[in-house]
């Protein structure tokens, strides 16, 4: 298996520095942002479409430094009411004929939330009561997000694109049950983006879940959550911003600080036994350090792991 990183996590760095910093920390790969909620995407979408030249001039600058992309990241909400949802399904199309013309296999997406019916702003439903919750999360599906994927998983296997989908909150594919119900209607173009850090906060086990699984992962995130003391009384539910980090129930961590590294270990295992040992590409959210600190944290606790094509458990 080998290591990389998605490069909103050093978001604040110009794309070159940002390269600079993952040779010098012997990365081998790189995921780069397409729009959508990418925070400060490294490349210009509409450009890279338009232009063989700047195509090759990106390969070069990526070979120079002896990088891999190893993927395409548009995840964004294309079922949100409106124009933002059609800016996202725009992002998410191009970035699908983006990969493409790049020769890549693979884009990470999210499934995305509609609103319920007759309503302006998504509505992400996690329980069965009171009874009209029911009847909207069975219109989301069927009306909105089972028409939308169906086509644009067509789109994607006509291009020779992979969806890999991040099991995400505030999305309707956020387990192992919704992504099968959606990888159902649509075929196994839809795979999973394999990212432990929202399991965690939303209860599952992430190494069942990998088993669970297997055969249907295509990418990996490298991304930790920590569970704090204060989820003893207040849930794993917090809808409180993610700083201050000071009283959340829980925070998104460099990796090796909210799970030890054991974990790490025993998570690559079941990737690998699964048929997946590809890339773990590095996402950092962790607004306790700074970037270079955080990503370096998680390079130290994974690096150790990896062996040329293998990982060493």
């Amino acid at each position: 298996m080998r290591l990389g990183l998605y490069t909103d996590g050093l978001a604040h760095l110009p794309l070159s520095q940002c390269l600079d910093f993952c040779a010098r920390k012997g990365l081998t790969h790189v995921e780069l942002g397409t729009g959508n909620w990418s925070s400060s995407p490294h490349i210009d979408l509409n450009l890279l479409l338009a232009s063989k030249d700047e195509r090759l001039r990106l390969y070069e600058t990526l070979s120079a430094r002896g990088l891999t992309l190893s993927a395409l990241n548009c995840s964004g909400n294309p079922l949100h009411p409106g124009a933002k949802g059609d800016q996202h399904r725009d992002v998410t199309r191009k970035t699908i004929q983006l990969a493409a013309e790049l020769g890549l296999d693979r884009i990470v997406t999210m499934s995305g939330c509609p609103a319920g019916p007759g309503d302006t702003h998504p509505n992400w439903i996690t329980t069965s009561w009171p009874p009209e919750t029911t009847t909207t999360l069975e219109w989301q599906w069927s009306e909105v997000l089972l028409p939308y994927w169906r086509e644009s998983a067509a789109i994607a296997r006509d291009y020779g694109v992979r969806l890999c989908f991040e099991m995400h909150g505030a999305q309707c594919v956020y387990n192992v049950e919704t992504f099968i119900r959606l990888r159902d209607e649509v075929g196994d173009v839809a795979g999973i983006n394999f990212d432990p850090s929202h399991l965690i906060w939303m209860g599952a086990e992430p190494i069942a879940v990998a088993r669970t699984l297997a055969g249907s992962i295509y990418h990996a995130h490298a991304k930790d959550t920590r569970i704090e003391r204060t989820a003893r009384v207040n849930s794993f539910l917090d809808a409180k911003r993610v700083t201050p980090v000071e009283g959340r129930s829980w925070n998104f961590v460099a990796v090796g600080l909210g799970q030890e590294q054991g974990f790490w270990v025993q998570l690559i295992r079941e990737l690998q036994a699964g048929g997946y040992d590809e890339v773990m590409s590095i996402e950092n959210e962790d607004y306790s350090l700074t970037p270079e600190a955080a990503v370096t944290q998680a390079i130290d606790c994974l690096a150790p792991l990896m062996t040329g094509e293998r990982t060493y458990v």
